[in-house]
């Protein structure tokens, strides 16, 4: 890094001087494209879980959380672009939401897997007590 700061590169604006990218402006920006797949992605899986009507209870919010994402990524560019910090704390509060919806949406899904195990338990262990009270005898 050291041979860019020798570099003083002045553009036509006499002011304005070449300044060369950081990691952390590198990995800002590919976060920020990284924001953008993420929204793109749970959007379309969205869209595609809501072609049933029960799966349009899990896609609905998916969609508003890939839309929250998506909006989330934009402010993060927007602050990137204008230090504003108005927009990285709106950037923030986006994230925030899209993570809160996640978190509901895995709170929903372990409680409706619990109830399904439980009830393959009880179907299963009621099918075979009916089997066994039926006297198990096979005909020969």
């Amino acid at each position: 890094m050291e041979q860019f700061d020798s570099l003083n590169l002045e553009t036509e604006d006499s002011q304005k001087s070449f300044a060369p990218t950081t990691a952390f402006q590198l990995t800002f920006d590919k976060m920020v494209k990284d924001m953008r797949f993420v929204g793109i992605f749970v959007i379309i899986y969205g869209v595609i879980t809501c072609l049933t009507i029960i799966g349009a209870l899990i896609g609905v919010p998916l969609i508003f959380a890939g839309m929250r994402m998506r909006e989330s990524a934009d402010q993060f560019s927007y602050f990137r672009m204008t230090n504003n910090a108005a927009a990285m704390r709106s950037g923030f509060e986006l994230q925030s939401r899209y993570f809160n919806i996640f978190k509901i949406l895995i709170i929903v899904g372990l409680i409706l897997t619990a109830l399904y195990i439980i009830f393959i338990i009880v179907f299963l262990s009621s099918f075979l007590g009916m089997f066994l009270h039926s006297g198990s005898s096979f005909p020969s």
